[in-house]
């Protein structure tokens, strides 16, 4: 952080937040909020003379109330910029008569309490979205007596303890007797791995945390004893297993078996029973020390911060990137890039690792001076358009603008569109324009494949970037499948109008597959749930004009399943063989009935 600070070409920004984002990739307005610190930055040499004349104390949240601070203060020591801040909700100082201690102890005159907060707007091409993380609030797990006994400490705590820049300068205390303990416990998976508190997902730091932690102790502490009660080591990382060995080599006992109960004894001690799983029965240990391994959660102001830049989460509450393997650190929105805790829990090492590919990706793109786009992008016919703003629900890239009060036609920001054809398909008026991969193109297609023999063909919509390229790795692989099916290539799964479902039906198809990727690994974020209820929907309608919904299949294939492909094929085969041609001929005749109801009204 002091080098972002010394750097002549980053704007550091410290006591401010994110207000509003506007724009689009190459284009973003970033609002700030840049709030009043009431001492001068560049004139304050952190002396420390307005600290000793401060009457007023509070809780150091630094240090997690382990120590205390006054209400002019240093946020954390290396704090850029290296200057004192005051907060103003403690402070006397706002109103002299009461107190103006500090004014007259700062010789160079850098208080002012006339501050007030100040909005900056910035241009930027690009946006690393790095919000950090948060912690499991511990004080609804009442039977690890977090709230109850003082000497329950959180991973927080007692890093803060055992750090040499901490309260106590490292040395580790009870905090009610102010003595060395002799025995520390430590609980793992505290908030996480548990679907009836805290969070169901693994927070990936907490059991290294907790194995660093116990080798700290045993180094400064030699003969001290710890218990680690713990559900799994999950020791994944470079030479993270020899950590966890060599713990284990210092007499550290592992207990696989969380605590039920905390009591707490005479001495201040504390008693913890549990079910050992190993050994199979219940024990009970008595410690000077416990410690709840917090896990990992999202970032406070997440949602805000996602629906300001139109972003998606997990279920667990992170930013989703807009592919798993392809894009990593992309968000769905271009342009938007994510680094550290912000996608999900992880380590330093990871952290650096994203950042760093994430830059690299700002780079990139921004390099140039001008952004190039795909050719594949939607276009809006605005005679046609009707606002009903459909198409904007649908974008998952948010790219597209509506209207609906004043019934302006939507408009398509060609730099944000990603052409999954999402909007075209579900769009009810014909009023937007796939490019390369038109109505027009698509139909034709269908007329051409089910020219010849269309009783003896299997129709199949394929996604690019999935299920087309799953055909094609069966192809290279030579994995048999039937030779009938004929492929028609969309962008995404959610481009696959209802039209062509009946225009596919009506020129005699048997059975009809629309293919896509796996759902939570759409390429376009979110778009196959779209075909999943357009499927639904077609089905529906099917039933009731008495055609067999089953001869429209929707499956799910990715790009790696070859052999998942050709056994979709089969059933595919199997299923045509199954339709008779009186069946067939019966769905031609409902269906130019079906046209011709619709003409006429």
């Amino acid at each position: 952080m002091t080098d972002v600070g010394r750097h002549p070409r980053i704007k550091l920004y410290t006591m401010s937040e994110i207000v509003d984002v506007k724009g689009y990739v190459g284009n973003f307005d970033v609002s700030i909020l840049k709030k009043a610190r009431y001492v001068d930055e560049t004139d304050c040499t952190a002396c420390g003379d307005c600290v000793d004349v401060c009457p007023v104390v509070r809780p150091d949240e630094f240090n997690l109330g382990l120590s205390s601070r006054k209400a002019i203060f240093m946020p954390f020591p290396q704090a850029v910029p290296s200057a004192y801040l005051i907060n103003v909700n403690e402070c006397l100082g706002h109103n002299p008569v009461v107190c103006a201690k500090c004014i007259e102890a700062c010789d160079k005159d850098c208080i002012n309490f006339h501050m007030s907060d100040e909005e900056i707007v910035e241009s930027v091409g690009s946006i690393v979205v790095a919000t950090g993380l948060s912690v499991y609030e511990p004080t609804e797990l009442d039977e690890y007596a977090y709230t109850r006994f003082e000497n329950v400490l959180t991973s927080l705590e007692f890093e803060r303890l055992i750090n040499a820049g901490g309260p106590t300068q490292g040395e580790v205390i009870r905090p009610t007797d102010r003595r060395p303990p002799k025995s520390i416990g430590f609980i793992q998976c505290v908030g996480s791995r548990s679907a009836r508190k805290g969070a169901s997902y693994c927070s990936n730091v907490c059991c290294m945390n907790t194995v660093k932690g116990t080798l700290m102790l045993k180094e400064h502490y030699p003969d001290i004893d710890i218990k680690v009660f713990y559900i799994d080591i999950r020791a994944f990382g470079k030479g993270f297993e020899d950590l966890y060995r060599r713990s284990q080599r210092l007499g550290v006992q592992y207990l696989r078996g969380l605590p039920g109960t905390v009591e707490e004894i005479a001495d201040q001690s504390l008693r913890v029973s549990i079910e050992n799983t190993v050994k199979g029965r219940l024990e009970t240990h008595e410690l000077d020390m416990l410690v709840l391994a917090l896990g990992i959660k999202p970032a406070t102001g997440t949602r805000k911060l996602q629906e300001m830049l139109g972003l998606q989460l997990t279920p667990d509450g992170f930013f989703l990137e807009a592919h798993p393997k392809l894009q990593p650190v992309d968000a769905a929105t271009r342009g938007i890039f994510y680094a550290g805790c912000a996608e999900g829990p992880k380590d330093i090492k990871e952290s650096v690792t994203q950042s760093s590919a994430a830059a690299a990706r700002a780079i990139r793109l921004m390099h140039k001076g001008e952004i190039t786009t795909e050719p594949i992008t939607s276009e809006v016919i605005p005679e046609n358009c009707t606002s009903c703003g459909k198409c904007a629900e649908v974008c998952p890239y948010n790219a597209i603008t509506v209207d609906i009060k004043n019934k302006i036609p939507a408009v398509v920001n060609s730099a944000a569109c990603a052409g999954c054809g999402t909007c075209a398909a579900e769009c009810l008026f014909d009023a937007i324009i796939m490019n390369h991969f038109t109505d027009s193109q698509i139909l034709n297609q269908v007329d051409a494949l089910l020219e010849e023999s269309p009783k003896e063909k299997i129709l199949v919509f394929a996604c690019n970037w999935c299920s087309y390229a799953g055909a094609d790795f069966a192809g290279v692989s030579r994995i048999q499948y039937p030779p009938n099916v004929r492929l028609i290539r969309t962008m995404c799964s959610g481009r696959v109008d209802e039209k062509f479902i009946w225009d596919g039906f009506g020129k005699g198809a048997p059975v009809i597959l629309v293919s896509g990727c796996h759902i939570g690994d759409c390429h376009y974020i979110d778009a196959n749930h779209w075909t999943e209820k357009r499927v639904k929907k077609v089905r529906k309608k099917m039933d009731k004009l008495g055609i067999r919904p089953e001869r429209l299949q929707l499956e799910w294939i990715s790009a790696a399943e070859g052999v998942r492909f050709a056994e979709v094929m089969q059933r595919m085969e199997t299923l045509r063989r199954e339709v008779t041609a009186e069946e067939i001929a019966e769905t031609i005749r409902i269906l130019k009935d079906r046209k011709k109801k619709k003409k006429q009204v």
